[in-house]
């Protein structure tokens, strides 16, 4: 099993330490411990391991799904690696009617994902089995049905979509999403939709796990509720694939954050349509700051949802890792070079950071723009 590098990461780790602002950062801004209460008791493994059964159920319900149809993981990262490696090895989960018999995926572990899109979705597939990438194109990012359809085989073992989108801010709406769904499920592939934005929109969509019998559903507490620390997420869809990725859990972190567990019923319970209602408040009021600083130095983006931008490079630079390069060097601000969504011409920016922060950050990276 080969992976390339993650270019994102490495690039954070080069420069996110001693940088003064972090205008690369891709969620809301972190909500203070102060407002929870931050005693789980013993610091013991989460036992049972699955989770708290109870609040296993709860958290499934949200997608009328039960408790043996999640799977609580360290954040969303862990939760897309379980699916993945559930989904394309060998011992695959089998249909989504329960019977868990093997599929025999050795000789079609083919993934299909929506690119631009953040670097594990089609990476940790590629390292299993085969990816063939769809496209958004420019400037728009809409994504063409029929491309997906092309790209789909009945070697697809699942359709990869990041909705609303990293980079780009992209969310396709639910036409869209019923139409790639419905592609999929007549190849008996699934869709995996990673929505770890979704709840930052005004009006969000329907989890795929809640609307489609082979809808897989990751997502956690970091993007959209500022609780990046807590380390929890979960996965949620068919009995199978969800026991093919407990499987590998077993391999893994074994259970969830007990920490994480702990902050995450109070952040799902009575505490939930406060944080909700602050975040989106927070992103809707820094996109109209960074719209407004793209327009005064002519850069282009697409109005995005969630706190993610995708903007065109200013003219006077290579490509993207100069111009971020440059930002960081010499006015300590971290950028995320579009290179590493595969889009040179192009930078991502995040803007949920606390407001004064990113006032702070726009001027800096406006006075290299010129």
């Amino acid at each position: 099993m080969q992976i390339e590098p993650f270019g994102l990461e490495r690039w954070f780790d080069e420069y996110e330490h001693d940088a003064d602002v972090m205008l690369a950062e891709s969620g809301i801004r972190s909500l203070s411990a102060e407002r929870f209460d931050t005693d789980p008791g013993e610091l013991g493994y989460v036992i049972p391991t699955d989770g708290d059964p109870d609040f296993r159920a709860d958290v499934a319900a949200r997608y009328d799904r039960g408790p043996d149809e999640i799977c609580f993981t360290c954040g969303t990262q862990e939760a897309n690696f379980l699916a993945f490696l559930g989904l394309l090895d060998a011992d695959g989960p089998g249909d989504a009617t329960g019977s868990g018999a093997a599929t025999g995926l050795a000789t079609g572990a083919h993934a299909v994902v929506v690119t631009p899109t953040y670097q594990a979705l089609h990476a940790v597939p590629e390292a299993i089995g085969s990816v063939t990438r769809v496209d958004l194109e420019a400037p728009t990012w809409e994504l063409d049905v029929d491309a997906v359809a092309a790209a789909v085989t009945d070697e697809t073992t699942v359709v990869v979509l990041n909705n609303p989108n990293n980079p780009t801010g992209r969310y396709h709406p639910q036409s869209v999403v019923d139409e790639v769904a419905e592609i999929a499920a007549d190849h008996d592939a699934y869709l995996l939709c990673d929505e770890v934005y979704r709840l930052l929109a005004d009006d969000p969509l329907e989890p795929v796990a809640a609307r489609y019998d082979r809808g897989i559903s990751t997502t956690s507490l970091t993007k959209a509720y500022g609780l990046a620390g807590t380390r929890f997420g979960w996965l949620v869809g068919p009995e199978p694939v969800v026991a093919a990725a407990v499987r590998w859990k077993d391999y893994t972190t074994i259970s969830p954050s007990i920490f994480g567990q702990h902050v995450a019923k109070q952040a799902l319970g009575e505490r939930e349509d406060e944080i909700l209602a602050e975040n989106r408040e927070l992103a809707t009021e820094n996109r109209a700051i960074v719209r407004e600083f793209l327009a005064e130095h002519d850069l282009e983006w697409y109005d995005p949802v969630g706190v993610n931008g995708f903007v065109t490079v200013p003219d006077g630079f290579e490509n993207g890792t100069d111009f971020c390069r440059t930002v960081v060097e010499d006015e300590g601000v971290v950028l995320a070079p579009g290179e590493y969504f595969g889009h040179p011409e192009y930078f991502r920016i995040g803007f949920g950071l606390p407001t004064a922060e990113l006032r702070t950050g726009l001027e800096r990276v406006g006075r290299v723009i010129g």
